[in-house]
């Protein structure tokens, strides 16, 4: 299949969507490796969750300098992450051929943007979301080893259980694009990475996971979200599906994706329906429904847990 041109000569056109908040200590560095792209043209939205560090004073010196494109800056919503990322995706029409999310403390390999396009170019007008493994490091950028390699094939009966696809590696076309927007307008969400997976692959969009990362992930205190390394790890994610907070997160993407059914392709809606009722009623027809929703996690551990949590009444 011939590639897009688009993506060979760098002539579409790029947003970045990065969310901040006291994010000063690595944000420079970030965004030096955004500028450094091999991309022409590069349009930022940020939104800043009122930070209290010199943020704002870093993104108004590069919004100075930026000469790549639009570099606008906005106050975010005071929601969190999940809520920043939602003001980004739902407030802008952006007119990009590519949309990729950004995080205020890693750093970008300069091929990272053009990989993904071409990745995304392969599938024409369908809705493609790209991401891909990391690789982690230190507060000091030094590398520490590779995110979990996930095997299994990214679809949406592994969405309703699982974020596998970290949203600093995240880029997404148009129409891809387009639909995340619509989709946001409607409801809030968990997490930003964990939203574009289920909308994408429910609404009949391809998921594209590579195991080559482009992305320098570094791991710090403050990380919301860590890297998940080692069998310890896979034994506390194991863990973490049994518990309450699990369950919360499951209400409020099962409450999104209600909002956003229409999106839906019939075999991701009768998926949805089955994972519902697996998580209400008696034990029998709960492990039943289960099964038949055809849900699945990428790991044997993950898997056996999530049988567990679905004969315990924790989905």
């Amino acid at each position: 299949m011939i590639l897009d041109q688009r993506a060979a000569t760098g002539a579409g056109k790029l947003a970045v969507l990065l969310a901040t908040y006291n994010g000063a200590r690595f944000l420079d560095a970030q965004l030096r490796s955004v500028v450094s792209q091999n991309w022409p043209s590069i349009d930022v939205f940020v939104s800043d969750d009122s930070s209290t560090d010199n943020t704002m004073e870093l993104l108004t010196s590069w919004q100075a300098i930026w000469n790549k494109g639009r570099f606008h800056v906005d106050a975010g919503p005071r929601l969190g992450f999940a809520g920043n990322f939602r003001k980004l995706l739902a407030e802008y029409d952006i007119d990009a051929d590519y949309v990729a999310f950004c995080d205020q403390d890693d750093i970008w390999l300069s091929e990272k943007t053009r990989v993904a396009a071409e990745a995304l170019d392969q599938h024409g007008a369908r809705p493609a979301l790209y991401c891909a493994r990391t690789v982690v490091t230190d507060v000091d950028d030094r590398d520490v080893s590779f995110s979990t390699l996930f095997r299994r094939t990214p679809d949406f009966a592994n969405a309703l259980v699982q974020s596998i696809g970290g949203g600093n590696t995240m880029v997404m076309n148009r129409a891809a694009y387009e639909l995340l927007r619509e989709a946001a307008r409607r409801t809030d969400f968990v997490s930003h990475d964990w939203f574009a997976y289920l909308i994408i692959a429910g609404a009949g969009g391809k998921v594209i996971y590579s195991e080559t990362p482009h992305v320098r992930y570094r791991q710090h205190d403050a990380n919301l979200i860590g890297s998940n390394l080692g069998f310890q790890a896979r034994i506390d994610r194991a863990r973490f599906a049994l518990s309450g907070r699990y369950v919360g997160w499951n209400n409020l993407n099962m409450s999104a994706l209600a909002a956003c059914r229409d999106l839906l392709t019939p075999d991701a809606a009768a998926k949805f329906d089955h994972f519902c009722k697996a998580r209400h009623g008696r034990l029998p027809q709960r492990i039943v429904s289960l099964w038949r929703s055809g849900v699945y996690r990428q790991t044997t551990i993950g898997q056996l847990s999530l049988y567990l949590a679905g004969l315990l009444g924790k989905l």
